[in-house]
């Protein structure tokens, strides 16, 4: 039934009944388990004119469907005698007026409601991804990203249809019960009383079973979620997946969560479906019991049959009404339970935030870098330092690589370098200034990354080099990409820079994409240059033409070079050695190889074969 026939019509018994399954948990539970849609009160706020439309609207067809019994009870009581043509002829027009009074009120409530409920949701979206790009790595060390997007989609689905159409049901159908529950009273009280004594027996034994449904209604979203992440991840992955011919253990797996949701849904539809039951016989038997009494009061004289026609339209209202709300409460649950999970991201704090008064770095930037007894471990491995106790101070345009074994801790250097973590003691400064003093992106702003993973977007070639300086123009990007080399095969490309690279970068090669990340951070121009094994995924010819590039551009700037290939650090100025999280070794090529520690035997293992 459309949201417009759901106006029209007053709601049948059936619907009443279905839906105290769902008003049993309206008991004590009912503000826990709204509280959280509170929180998009600020977003209705930004539109009240709309949302003040919508409930006059609203108001407007209740108050038509109620005036429906008043009429129908003085034409049974009035109008059925060979005078009373004239009246029933009167009060048909009436009621027409009112029909179409109540078509525009619901149809402006409509369009209203859902044209509200798509931009909140849409605000709501953008305000979440916002929130996340500025969250810390951290943050991203322990969460899953499939499940982060199905936050940011499945959930602000689930809160549109709640905002956009359950609400505004829920509504509508609530002061359609209060007005019908009043005027039942100034109708016939007597009979409103008994209508007051049942509704405890109605409600009061399914209270207990409501803390189960919402209990199993949010068990069946979560494992929801579990299944949404693990296929997101295996997508996401899919190469991987085929070339180790593990197809059949993913799909085994994935038919297991899904399985595992089924069978949280059918425990959560098994207790409904219980209270259903419940609610139909208690229902059904109070309607036969108050029209039992009611007859009798038309035969004994105490109320006419159009008061009593008026009473039983105006319980049928009530009920309806009834009926609706419970139908469109699962929704609203699911809604505010979306809601909860989506305003726990926006309530998450970055662990990385700019100070309250910020200091300025010193303009023009010279790129000197310094850390002073720097101890860190990762929020997941706390009891591991992988960074212990590390000294280093970098001059501006000097040329320091950082060489060791894996797991020595040199990418972390950089982490902490970009401060997407802050170190457990010791303090890192940059051009003099300690950068927990500036803010985040001022610090990165002056820091141009190739990182050992390179990462390519879905988009053209020319927006994933221009991501390294967003304002770039034409002439700019393409000269950064020659720089790179990049050139070459960006113009074999079927549209040239504009060729869709698709996601991840599926229509690069690795050295390709490599090649793409330098260019993006020659276009970036930062006085400081990190390089995380920038050319690890090169062929000898590649790496050869971007060892040139990267020599040209080193030369003006501040570069920090992490390598496992020594062949390509052999032109810096100083060669840093790490071991287990410390600097163990310091000095150039030929000085460290004649002292014969660490490096001399990573050099011999390169350099000799052996």
């Amino acid at each position: 039934m459309s949201v417009v026939e759901q106006d029209s019509l007053p709601g049948g018994a059936v619907g009443a009944v279905e839906a105290a399954a769902e008003t049993a948990t309206t008991g004590p539970a009912r503000k826990a388990r709204l509280r959280p849609l509170l929180a998009l009160a600020p977003y209705v706020g930004r539109y009240r004119g709309q949302a003040l439309g919508a409930l006059v609207a609203l108001i407007v067809a209740s108050l038509a469907t109620l005036a429906v019994p008043i009429a129908v009870r003085r034409m049974i009581d009035l109008g059925f005698s060979p005078t009373g043509v004239d009246l029933i002829n009167g009060y048909f027009g009436v009621m027409i007026g009112v029909v179409a009074v109540l078509a525009l009120a619901s149809a402006s409530r409509y369009y209203l409601v859902i044209t509200l409920g798509e931009r909140i949701v849409a605000d709501l979206r953008r305000d979440v991804f916002d929130h996340l790009t500025s969250l810390s790595p951290a943050f991203f060390d322990v969460s899953h990203s499939g499940e982060l997007v199905s936050r940011l989609t499945a959930d602000t689905t689930q809160i549109k249809s709640a905002v956009g159409a359950s609400v505004s049901i829920a509504l509508r159908n609530l002061m359609l019960f209060i007005g019908a529950a009043t005027m039942m009273v100034v109708t016939s009280p007597r009979l409103s009383g008994f209508v007051l004594a049942v509704i405890p027996l109605i409600v009061l034994p399914l209270v207990a079973f409501g803390r189960r449904v919402r209990v199993l209604s949010r068990g069946a979203q979560d494992t929801l979620a579990d299944a949404s992440s693990y296929a997101s991840e295996l997508i996401g992955a899919i190469r991987i997946l085929q070339a180790f011919t593990n197809e059949r253990l993913a799909s085994t797996r994935f038919g297991n969560e899904v399985d595992r949701t089924f069978t949280a849904a059918r425990r959560s539809t098994g207790a409904r479906a219980f209270l259903t039951a419940v609610v139909i016989f208690l229902i059904f038997s109070s309607v036969v019991a108050i029209l039992w009494v009611g007859s009798h009061d038309v035969l004994s004289g105490q109320i006419t049959a159009g008061r009593l026609g008026q009473f039983v339209l105006y319980a049928a209202f009530a009920a309806g009404a009834l009926g609706e709300l419970s139908q469109v409460w699962g929704e609203i649950a699911a809604a505010a339970g979306a809601s909860e999970r989506l305003f726990e991201i926006l309530r998450v704090k970055p662990a990385i935030a700019a100070p309250s008064q910020p200091r300025a770095l010193p303009v023009p930037a010279r790129g000197d870098i310094a850390f002073d007894n720097v101890r860190f471990a990762y929020p997941t491995r706390p009891d591991h330092l992988v960074v212990d106790g590390v000294s280093l101070r970098i001059q501006a345009g000097e040329r320091v690589a950082v060489v060791g074994p894996s797991g020595a801790g040199k990418s972390t250097l950089f982490h902490l370098l970009l401060r997407f973590y802050d170190p457990l003691g010791g303090a890192i400064s940059f051009d003099g200034v300690p950068v927990r003093d500036v803010t985040p992106q001022d610090l990165r702003a002056r820091i141009a990354l190739v990182p050992q993973d390179t990462v390519v977007f879905t988009g053209s070639a020319r927006e994933n080099i221009r991501f390294g300086r967003p304002g770039a123009s034409d002439a700019e990007v393409e000269r950064a990409a020659q720089q790179a080399h990049a050139t070459e095969f960006i113009r074999r490309l079927p549209k040239g820079f504009e060729t869709e690279l698709g996601e991840r970068g599926v229509m690069l090669s690795g050295g390709q994409r490599q090649r793409v990340a330098i260019a993006r951070a020659i276009l970036r121009d930062a006085p400081l240059l990190l390089l995380d094994e920038a050319t690890s995924a090169l062929d000898a010819e590649s790496e050869t033409l971007v060892q040139t590039a990267l020599e040209d551009l080193m030369h003006k700037r501040t570069t920090l070079v992490i390598a496992h290939r020594l062949a390509t650090v052999l032109s810096c100025d100083r060669i840093v050695v790490m071991d287990k999280g410390r600097i163990v070794e310091e000095g150039t090529h030929a000085s460290l190889v004649a002292e014969g520690g660490l490096y001399a035997k990573l050099a011999r293992l390169q350099f000799e074969g052996a």
